[in-house]
């Protein structure tokens, strides 16, 4: 039987990094398919498979998450919480993409349970290389448990 294809959620409410994410990701040639969302309430009905989302199965999960902290009308940190906090969800791998470098945000994001803290790079050359870099690390090489 065919594995299926992997998912990977990317919420960023900046519309230029979110091309520039989605160039790099089809650059790379990864094999997922992105789906990309501008909002943290966005982002918890993809997940919970609720609102207009509702017809999603939720064993079709994100293989990873990729998570601005500053998003609107949700933000980051409690897309996380709430992720970290349901047993189906807590598996799901969350990177943290975000501009910011306050260390509280660091902190915070670990505290709650996130898995690696990214800095999104300023230079288009390291952008893609960084987007290119975590997801093979994250949908070739890194194990998760099955939905």
């Amino acid at each position: 039987m065919a594995e299926e294809t992997a998912e990977v959620l990317l919420v960023e409410d900046s519309p230029d990094d979110a091309a520039f994410f989605v160039h790099a990701f089809e650059k790379a040639r990864l094999p997922a398919r992105l789906h990309v969302l501008p909002d943290g309430a966005e982002a918890l009905e993809f997940i919970f498979c609720t609102g207009r989302d509702a017809g999603r199965k939720p064993s079709n999960r994100p293989k990873v998450i990729f998570l601005d902290l500053k998003l609107p009308k949700v933000n980051g940190l409690e897309v996380l919480r709430r992720l970290k906090a349901e047993p189906r969800t807590r598996a799901i791998p969350v990177v943290v993409w975000s501009s910011s470098q306050e260390e509280r945000d660091v902190v915070e994001s670990y505290e709650i349970g996130m898995n690696s803290y990214i800095v999104k790079p300023m230079d288009f050359d390291e952008f893609n290389r960084s987007v290119q870099l975590l997801g093979q690390y994250w949908l070739q090489f890194n194990q998760t448990p099955k939905p």
